[in-house]
């Protein structure tokens, strides 16, 4: 028999309000102004690391000061280093010509100790401009962002942003497979795309725009090619490169890229911590 009516209601009014109480929330810890996030940022024990297209400074995670800078020489092969993250003592940090047409992309590698560039390893023309790369179970995941920003006198779209995937490569960066992302997301980035992607303590992937506030928690699917988008979570950035901190579980950072208003005024970018509420990591 079915229950009545009355109490199906309050069946799924407890339901719901479970799921409010269970949606993450972010709290922020650490803010810090730092004129070379114009990218990403990327983490490690005792410092964090703020990437601009052709920088790289090293900064102590406690006090926030400025300890070595690395930057590339007038000329220099490197254009858009768009983010970065930390593994066993070495910077990989992606790399595009963006905006230049076609679209070529590499993973650029920087000794952590002292910033020198010490590897490189190109992808050439193949699927857009890389924009994070992340390392786990053994594999690389990176995504290659398309644009729905016009290029070119006859206003085509550069690479249309229904074009960007998440790869999964073996360590030697042989391709397994791949997914794209929904187009709920992709409709938030505007003519942009997911510019930061770090995975999470708890499992989760969680991804970035170019502009926005938010930080989307996302799954990989059960069947099919499209990545699910689990929850949006607000987050004081404005999109760009995140990095969830691996000595410090549930501990993400990101940044904030000054306007040219704010520019203009002396304000510069900033680097800032967050913790995940526990509840949100189970």
């Amino acid at each position: 028999m079915r229950p009545p009516v009355l109490v199906r209601i309050t069946i799924a009014t407890i339901a719901a309000a479970a799921l409010l109480r269970a949606q993450p929330v972010l709290t922020q810890i650490a803010q810090f102004d730092v004129p070379e996030a114009g990218q990403g940022v990327a983490v490690d024990a005792q410092f964090f690391y703020a990437v601009d297209n052709t920088t790289i400074a090293k900064y102590d995670k406690k006090t926030g000061a400025r300890l070595k800078v690395w930057a590339q020489d007038q000329g220099g092969p490197l254009i858009h280093l768009d983010g970065a993250m930390v593994m066993d003592g070495k910077i990989y940090a992606p790399h595009s010509n963006y905006p230049a047409w076609p679209m070529v992309s590499s993973l650029e590698i920087f000794d952590a100790r002292t910033l020198d560039h010490v590897g490189s390893h190109s992808f050439g023309i193949a699927w857009g401009s890389l924009t994070w790369a992340d390392y786990r179970d053994g594999f690389w995941w990176m995504v290659f962002a398309n644009y729905d920003q016009p290029l070119g006198p006859d206003g085509s779209k550069y690479g249309n942003k229904l074009n960007t995937q998440l790869i999964k490569f073996t360590s030697a960066f042989q391709m397994v497979e791949a997914w794209t992302l929904p187009r709920s997301l992709l409709d938030k980035f505007d003519v942009m795309s997911n510019s930061g992607g770090s995975w999470g303590p708890d499992g989760f992937l969680y991804l970035t725009g170019h502009d926005l506030g938010e930080l989307y928690k996302m799954r990989l699917p059960a069947a099919g090619s499209v990545l699910e988008l689990v929850a949006t979570i607000p987050m004081n950035v404005r999109g760009q490169g995140i990095a969830w901190d691996r000595s410090n579980p549930g501990v993400v950072y990101g940044v904030i890229r000054a306007t040219a208003d704010e520019r203009g005024r002396g304000i510069p970018n900033k680097v800032v911590a967050f913790r995940l509420h526990e509840d949100a990591a189970k």
